[in-house]
This record gives C-alpha cells, structure tokens and sequence, in this order.
C-alpha cells in the first residue's frame, strides 16, 4: 500500500517522485532506483528495509541530499533538491544539510579527542554560531531523555557501543533538524544495545516529536517503527503500518 498524502511539499517532512538513480551505461548500467513515489510523514518514524542491494541505501542518500537522483524530484521540509537530474549545487545543499538534517550512521562517526559533550554540540561549531539559551534548554533535554547526563564528560573510549551510538543520536537531534536519518544504526552492535539505541530513536519520535528515517536490513529493528517502507530491486514493494 503506497502513501496517498495529497501535498507532499507541506505535508510531508520528506518526499520522493518518480525516483530513479542509474550508474554506468550500457551494458554495465545498473538502476539502483527505478521510480519511487514515497512520501515520509512528519513525526513519525519510518523504517526502510530490504535486502543487500535492493536499493535502500540509495533511496536514503538521494533524499538526504548526498546523491543526486538521474530523474524525478526529492524534496526535504519543504525544499527542493533536485528535480529531473538537476540538484542544489554543492555549497547549497552542504549548508541544507547542516541546517536541516541529522545523520547517525552505523560507524558512530564521534571525534575520539573530544567529550561526549563536545561531540554533541560540534553541529554547532560546524555552523560558525553560538548556541542560543533555548539551543541549550533543548540540548539539555535532549541529553536527559537519551540517559546520557551522567557520560557527558567521557571521551568515545570510555563508553559503551550502546552508549556511542546514544551520543550520535544526542548529535544528530541537538540542531531540531527537519529529518533524521539512519543507516543501520545497529549494525556494529550487540542485541542489548541494539535494542538500546533502537528504543531512544523510538523515544526520540514520541517525547522530542522528530521525524526519523531508518535504513535497516533488520526486520526485528523495523517492528520499532510507525511505518515500514519494503524496497526491492530499486522500488517500493509495500509500505505499511509497523507495529510500534
């Protein structure tokens, strides 16, 4: 069952239209998108799933603005980003992205040399700007519902993978972007911690009201979500309710 939403553009915190992403030519061309219509609600959060190559992990970057689709339009909180082959410029949708989106990837990605509290606010230094008082407010509650007060000071080592990942997450909202996305979050964890960090993206929907996009080969992962969108070979298979 594909969305019905009406007007993509003020009602979705996300949004696809005749989707595809083709690399090589020829004989070698290989469509890892071949015309995806989806629309991801806002504060809800979405589940992406599918085997190895399906296409998953395209669709996620194309809509994060960190590939550009070969046709169709994508368009994130309201903004276009690319239409029929064409795409903000580079400078543009850097600044989109670090204005509008959060990523956690399944590597973690913190800096080791720098707290945890410090590789929470770095989207902030990365700006060029100061946190406001309410920038501040928010982290802190940010930092409270994700259970991290009491590891803010550790460096990356100190922590668990469960606990690294928490602080991604903590990184990823502490800006109130548009979207968060997800690529296996859980991939370089255990079933303790994946369970963990599964939970707080779920916490981070119901008590922060952020939208949250996860691409995930885990089934067991998705029965978290609200919706679960099932890519095969490029297009959308089914999209329904999850269990959450």
């Amino acid at each position: 069952m594909t969305s019905t939403t009406p007007d993509p553009v003020r009602t979705a915190a996300a949004s696809a239209r005749g989707l595809t992403r083709s690399y090589g030519s020829g004989a070698t061309r290989v469509d890892a998108l071949a015309g995806v219509d989806l629309d991801i609600t806002t504060g809800t959060f979405t589940a992406v799933v599918g085997p190895s190559g399906s296409g998953k992990s395209t669709l996620m970057h194309c809509l994060a603005g960190l590939d550009t689709p070969t046709s169709g339009t994508v368009v994130v909180g309201g903004t276009e980003l690319a239409a029929d082959g064409r795409a903000l410029d580079d400078a543009a949708l850097t600044r989109f992205r670090r204005d509008h989106v959060g990523f956690v990837f399944q590597a973690f990605n913190l800096l080791p040399m720098l707290t945890a509290e410090q590789n929470v606010v770095l989207p902030f230094e990365l700006a060029g700007r100061r946190p406001t008082s309410q920038d501040r407010e928010w982290q802190s509650y940010v930092v409270d519902v994700l259970g991290l007060r009491d590891r803010m000071g550790h460096r990356p080592s100190a922590l668990s993978g469960g606990q690294q990942q928490r602080v991604a997450v903590a990184r990823a909202l502490v800006t109130r972007p548009d979207i968060v996305f997800a690529d296996e979050p859980t991939g370089n964890l255990d079933s303790r911690s994946s369970a963990d960090v599964l939970g707080v993206l779920r916490r981070s929907v119901d008590e922060l009201g952020q939208t949250v996009v996860m691409v995930t080969h885990d089934e067991g992962a998705a029965s978290h979500a609200d919706e679960v969108v099932v890519i095969e070979d490029g297009r959308v298979a089914d999209h329904r309710r999850g269990v959450a």
